[in-house]
């Protein structure tokens, strides 16, 4: 695998992916805290639900 740092991509979109990806995750943590849903994120090659208050369970 490339393990060259993306931000230093010769394509703007590429080198601007990763702030969007940041962005859009913390937009998706705020929409979950706003509607008490969980989000379901991969932690350790496991997918866990996370409630907004950060307790997690294994799924």
């Amino acid at each position: 695998m490339n393990q060259k740092n993306i931000e230093l991509a010769k394509d703007p979109d590429l080198a601007g992916s990763l702030v969007a990806i940041r962005r859009a995750a913390q937009r998706a943590r705020q929409l979950a805290a706003s509607t008490n849903t969980e989000l379901v994120v991969l932690r350790d090659g496991k997918c866990v639900h996370v409630k907004p208050s950060g307790e997690q369970k294994p799924r």
